[in-house]
């Protein structure tokens, strides 16, 4: 049985409280999700990160990111070979004035294909349900992060 292994970054970018998350219109069944992708070869997570942050939500990210963490995910997609990431976890804080939402097109998808069109908005912390695919796992280490002076 082959193994598709990738590395990965996802991005908690917050404002006032909030978290930057998007929904993909044409894709719902992939449910909430934050910034975040596959990082290029020679990248680092940084790099990557940056990269990603503007590609998918169309801002430029802070001077400041701090890692949180890795780990690795594993999943199996129905009628495709097995899958693990090697995830590495951002935080965003983001200063400024932004809208309450907006659309942005992943132009250059991982898989290939045409664009993605992602539809991002900010869901009050913590969270009152899950991301999709585990995105969510370093979550809880925000409140104290946004607390700080």
């Amino acid at each position: 049985m082959s193994i598709i292994r990738k590395s990965k970054v996802v991005l908690y970018a917050t404002w006032r409280g909030r978290l930057l998350v998007f929904r993909e219109p044409d894709f719902p069944e992939y449910g909430i999700q934050v910034p975040g992708g596959t990082m290029e070869p020679g990248e680092t997570p940084e790099q990557a990160a940056r990269r990603e942050f503007l590609e998918e939500t169309g801002l430029v990210a802070p001077d400041v990111l701090t890692l949180l963490g890795e780990r690795d995910y594993h999943y199996a997609p129905p009628g495709g070979p097995a899958r693990q990431h090697r995830r590495w976890y951002f935080h965003l804080p983001l200063e400024g004035e932004f809208a309450e939402s907006w659309e942005q097109m992943e132009m250059h998808p991982d898989a290939g294909g045409p664009p993605i069109r992602f539809a991002l908005y900010w869901l009050d912390l913590p969270l009152n349900d899950a991301l999709f695919g585990e995105l969510d796992s370093f979550l809880d280490q925000l409140p104290a992060l946004e607390m700080a002076p």
